[in-house]
């Protein structure tokens, strides 16, 4: 989590909303990534989405079975389906969502039955650290408006 975070850090030196995210495959880091929506003009550019593509070049293949999931924040319903179809084997996140989390917090995709494929989560892994650097970013935003 703290390489995680360290991606996340640069997404906020970059004006980007701080989420970074890093896979794992047998105890190596494979893929990293951080948030570049504002940077592609690309509402799907979230760290879990560019890890993903990054994951799935280094390993060439679609799945990612066998991998892990180290991100800062709960990921979206978009990246939460992107990582089912991944057929990703675990997820790790710093901070809950409430208001977007699609692990648990206010949507489970990950654990859905219906899917063809379910993920082991846990979260809160250094989440007062993913969280503070979240609420600073923020607050520094709504000073600068």
């Amino acid at each position: 989590m703290q390489e995680a975070l360290k991606e996340a850090k640069k997404a906020a030196s970059e004006d980007e909303v701080p989420v970074g995210a890093v896979i794992v495959c047998q105890n190596k880091i494979i893929a990293r990534g951080r948030n570049q929506v504002e940077r592609l003009k690309d509402p799907t550019a979230h760290a879990e989405m560019l890890a993903l593509t990054s994951a799935t070049n280094y390993l060439g293949t679609k799945w990612l079975n066998g991998s892990s999931l180290y991100v800062t924040i709960e990921p979206c319903s978009m990246c939460a389906g992107a990582l089912v179809l991944s057929r990703i084997k675990e997820v790790y996140f710093g901070a809950p969502d409430p208001k977007t989390g699609a692990c648990g917090s206010a949507v489970n995709i990950i654990n859905n039955k219906k899917l063809n494929h379910r993920i082991k989560a846990k979260g809160g892994i250094l989440a007062e650290e993913c969280s503070a650097l979240l609420k600073e970013f923020f607050k520094k935003k709504r000073r600068k408006s």
